[in-house]
């Protein structure tokens, strides 16, 4: 048997209430598949992406209905090395890759120094949106996933004194028609590791220019490392603190909040307040 075989079957058998289960709850659950989408499914080289896109093969194979997926990558100006390491994972993992070019690499090492992680993000969404209007896709799939989704919440509590959290779906803002979607959203990273090392997988991390020059600089800095080194001491005192973290998003309670913001629109708890 061909080792993407074993593969796919681990997250079905192995990994099946770890994985295969939370991705088809995030599937259902929040609507993200309907008939008939065409879906580009982005792939940056890292292991998220990548087990999205076996999932998504595993979805077409076995699902009820019918959808279309595109498997992309935007090469954003990798090293040859790293670029070869996507390749040949894709080609390990029977997933038929489209890859296309970016300089944003250049680009965001140029003019933006001091603060590359914002604006290289903004460029691939960017490029990406363009890339699935380009294949007639009304759907782009991304591989976040649950730990994502609470260090993104505690990250705008900490640092931009905001209750917000990543969404499992939005709409794009300017490329109308398209839609995002997150079909890992209640997959933790943990187990997403342990799929990854049980069938002896090495994916890439972040390749970008400004981490390789200023690495040491880079993970003593990053705001996303200190939260999740924040919710592991947590988890000692409480071991369901990042479920907590999770629900809670799900469980607003409106009569004890200050105030709101919707579309664009401000509103406090005095204007209904007798």
């Amino acid at each position: 048997m061909e080792k993407y075989k074993d593969i796919e079957k681990s997250i079905i058998k192995k990994y099946r209430k770890e994985i295969w289960s939370k991705f088809v709850a995030s599937v259902k659950e929040y609507e993200l598949i309907k008939e008939n989408d065409k879906i580009m499914v982005c792939i940056s080289g890292g292991k998220d992406s990548f087990l999205l896109a076996k999932c998504i093969q595993e979805l077409i194979r076995h699902g009820k209905f019918k959808f279309e997926a595109h498997f992309v990558v935007m090469n954003p100006g990798y090293k040859d090395i790293n670029k070869e390491l996507i390749e040949s994972n894709a080609k390990l993992l029977n997933i038929p890759i489209e890859m296309f070019d970016s300089d944003i690499f250049e680009v965001v090492d140029n003019i933006s120094k001091d603060s590359p992680c914002y604006l290289c993000a903004r460029m691939r969404r960017g490029f990406l949106y363009s890339k699935a209007k380009e294949l007639g896709c009304n759907k782009i799939a991304l591989g976040h996933h649950f730990d994502d989704v609470i260090e993104t919440t505690l990250l705008s509590m900490f640092y931009g004194a905001e209750l917000k959290t990543m969404m499992p779906k939005l709409h794009s803002t300017n490329f109308e028609g398209l839609e995002l979607i997150r079909p890992l959203y209640l997959v933790k990273e943990e187990d997403i590791i342990s799929w990854a090392k049980f069938n002896e997988l090495k994916f890439l991390n972040c390749a970008c220019k400004f981490t390789e020059k200023n690495s040491n600089d880079f993970e003593n800095s990053s705001k996303r490392k200190e939260i999740k080194q924040l919710i592991k001491d947590l988890k000692k005192i409480n071991k369901n603190v990042d479920h907590n973290i999770f629900k809670s998003l799900d469980n607003v309670n409106l009569n004890c909040i200050l105030g709101t913001t919707k579309n664009g629109e401000k509103k406090s708890f005095l204007d209904e307040y007798e």
